[in-house]
């Protein structure tokens, strides 16, 4: 990152100042911006122009199509969102609690793993929400939100001052802000502005997502099986007699099903999900993503004046479901320590950034570990192997202690 000062700043074309400068268009980069809002500070928000082929909106009347995007979003999620006044905004009808989880070995004699809300003495586990939904609510409240401004541009460079940072737009404008948030994602333009390395490991899968309804009941539990040689395949309970996809599939198996029709991949998962869900059938309009997936670490979550949060400060293994909790607990942490700041501290002071990054190593390292951790396991083929993870699934499940205690961790409690 350059580390010019912007001593003649009064030259340059600063198209807005705010204390923060948000570059991101995600879930995550809106409900910081709204956060920070509300805790009284001005705030930008740099969001890249829409792409040429990005959806359009549903028309009105009838159902919109269910999103193939959708996330286990955990008690921190639902306790931020709803202090933000967001979570009242999203469309109820279309969340799902997830009351009960189900985990399921590899092999004629797989283990198996259950979690219920009943036994971690909550409402609920977590809930099911597609991110059309939940961008929709944070839209809404960003419209109404004080000292938010939204800008559409294409960041170039990042320029470091002493009181200051500034980001310079494509078409010459400048940004200037007390701190810089990068939430632009696993391939953050921020982070590699700042020269923050990363270590980086591709699972050589794809996430396939999907939605399907199903013939049975699904009773708002979430199905997961570990198979081994066909990865991970998970199905999250929708509103109704439906149910969400996201099938962790190794590449050559992933390029075998993005090659099908959803009527074939269908009847792969039936191998797994008839005896719980019955035949499963695609929802119509038909849809299909497949996304790469990798373990990204950054060396570093803050540089001068910036911090990472969301995928750009970590990227994991889907199969735990927490991507979006690890963001929207990155937010909590974030807004804490900048409320919790001496008073002659400025929010972009290093000594005020270096305590956020104190907050998030542990919770982060931990789901980084367990994550990847688990992938290892259940991604090894050997029946040695197998029959050590089938038999530590079946022991977990016969302890109690333990599983309240990592069921509460899932919870964000």
């Amino acid at each position: 990152m350059s580390t010019q000062t912007t001593s003649s700043a009064h030259h340059r074309n600063v198209a807005r100042r705010s204390d923060v400068c948000i570059v991101g268009n995600g879930a995550i980069a809106k409900t910081a911006a709204l956060g920070l809002s509300q805790a009284g500070h001005s705030v930008t928000l740099l969001v890249p122009p829409a792409r040429p082929d990005a959806p359009e909106a549903a028309a009105a009347g009838g159902e919109k199509p269910w999103d193939v995007r959708v996330y286990a979003l955990n008690h921190t999620a639902h306790t931020l969102l709803s202090a933000l006044k967001v979570w009242g905004a999203l469309d109820m009808a279309r969340v799902a609690p997830v009351d009960a989880m189900d985990v399921h070995g590899d092999g004629a004699q797989g283990g198996h793993l259950g979690f219920d809300a009943f036994g971690a003495h909550a409402g609920a586990l977590a809930w099911i929400v597609e991110d059309s939904n939940l961008n929709q609510a944070l839209d809404a409240a960003l419209r109404f939100a004080q000292n938010v401004e939204t800008v559409t541009g294409r960041a170039c460079r990042i320029v470091n001052g002493a009181d200051n940072v500034e980001v310079e737009l494509e078409d010459g404008k400048v940004l200037a802000a007390q701190l810089l948030l990068g939430a632009d994602g696993r391939d953050s333009w921020v982070r590699g502005q700042c020269d923050i390395g990363i270590d980086y490991r591709s699972y050589h899968q794809r996430g396939i997502v999907a939605n399907f309804s199903c013939e049975k009941p699904h009773h708002n539990v979430a199905h997961q099986w570990f198979t081994c040689k066909d990865g991970i395949v998970a199905l999250l309970p929708l509103p109704g007699n439906k149910v969400s996809l996201v099938w962790s599939a190794p590449d050559t198996l992933a390029d075998t099903i993005m090659g099908e029709s959803l009527g074939e991949l269908a009847i792969r998962l039936g191998e797994y999900s008839e005896e719980k869900l019955g035949l499963l059938k695609p929802l119509q309009p038909e849809d299909v993503k497949a996304i790469p997936l990798a373990l990204v670490r950054p060396h570093a979550i803050t540089a001068p004046r910036v911090a990472l949060v969301g995928d750009a400060a970590h990227a994991v293994h889907p199969l735990a479901g927490h991507g979006m909790n690890l963001g929207f607990a990155d937010v909590v942490a974030l807004l804490d320590t900048i409320a919790a700041r001496d008073a002659h501290q400025g929010i972009g002071d290093e000594r005020v950034l270096a305590r956020y990054a104190r907050a998030r190593k542990e919770d982060v390292l931990l789901m980084q570990l367990a994550t990847d951790g688990l992938e290892r396991l259940f991604g090894a083929n050997l029946e040695p192997v197998r029959v050590v993870r089938n038999f530590g699934l079946n022991l977990l499940d016969k302890l109690p202690v333990i599983k309240r205690r990592l069921i509460a961790h899932a919870m964000g409690r």
